[in-house]
């Protein structure tokens, strides 16, 4: 009897493991289930005019077209600022999907700039996870202007600029994006006129999903010393929407600022939105896939 009643708790003790097996498996695969990183924070690597929490892929080549009118308020004459224009061509290249690179070139003030961008922590679900995204940005820009007295001794460094900024910022919804950048900027050389070598300032961007290829977009730049003797820059404002198809991303907009890079529109915006100094652009994007990460 007693060699009856342990066989049969010995069987009903197997069942009952072998029934909460699943379970138990179920909780190993859970805790081993890897972080999920968020993407498509943004349709582009810019929210606007400022860099945006979103970066390239790694092995991706994007080319840029950023293309700025004159202001709307010039009338008839300049056909309401299509006249004239500002553009930027650019290179970025994602050397990793945290790590990109870019250089451009600028009409305005013949400028040369370059970036590198840098994600030091990803946004994602799973465990472990940061809520956030923090990405880096460091800059150069080099004027090209001719100087202005060429019988004076002139340096290189005299023409370069300097800009950092830490982007924070955090997809909430398939719908929603928001994110801060501190900014600083220096110059090396600045005109008598003004007394400031150094910048500082906040970057503040979002986006709005309307429907699966359009998006409202805002990047507003608020620049802490922004008055300089008698000159008073005003905050970069622009709005406007993404627009995607297929490998391009069209971004249409109105802004109150000339300049194209962080130099210039930092540090060189004059335009009042209230007084109508507001100007039409439109950003191109087009990527390309140099190295395919899928292909060994």
């Amino acid at each position: 009897m007693q060699t009856r009643l342990i066989l049969f708790f010995l069987i009903f003790y197997i069942k009952s493991a072998s029934a909460q097996q699943p379970d138990l498996l179920s909780l190993v695969e859970d805790e081993k289930q890897p972080k999920e990183f968020v993407k498509n924070s943004y349709k582009s690597t810019r929210v606007i005019m400022s860099h945006s929490l979103e970066n390239l892929a790694g092995g991706v080549l994007d080319f840029r077209i950023l293309h700025r009118f004159g202001m709307i308020n010039e009338g008839a004459y300049q056909f309401f600022g299509l006249d004239q224009a500002t553009i930027r061509l650019g290179l970025d290249y994602a050397v990793t999907d945290r790590l990109t690179v870019g250089i451009g070139r600028s009409s305005y003030k013949k400028e040369v700039d370059g970036f590198v961008k840098y994600k030091l922590l990803w946004q994602a679900t799973g465990p472990k996870s940061s809520p956030v995204s923090v990405i880096y940005v460091g800059g150069t820009t080099v004027n090209g202007l001719k100087f202005e007295d060429e019988e004076v001794e002139n340096y290189f460094t005299s023409r370069l600029g300097y800009y950092h900024q830490l982007i924070i910022g955090r997809k909430f919804s398939e719908s929603l994006t928001l994110q801060i950048a501190p900014t600083f900027l220096h110059l090396n050389i600045v005109p008598e006129t003004l007394n400031r070598h150094d910048i500082y300032g906040a970057q503040l961007g979002g986006r709005i999903k309307l429907t699966k290829r359009l998006a409202l977009t805002a990047d507003y730049v608020f620049v802490a010393n922004g008055k300089d003797g008698d000159v008073e820059y005003k905050h970069p404002l622009s709005i406007g929407f993404d627009i995607e198809t297929g490998g391009h991303v069209f971004q249409l907009h109105f802004t109150n600022a000339t300049g194209v890079n962080e130099r210039a529109f930092i540090t060189e915006t004059q335009g009042d939105w209230g007084k109508g100094d507001i100007q039409f652009g439109f950003n191109i994007s087009r990527v390309f896939t140099i190295k395919d990460k899928r292909k060994k």
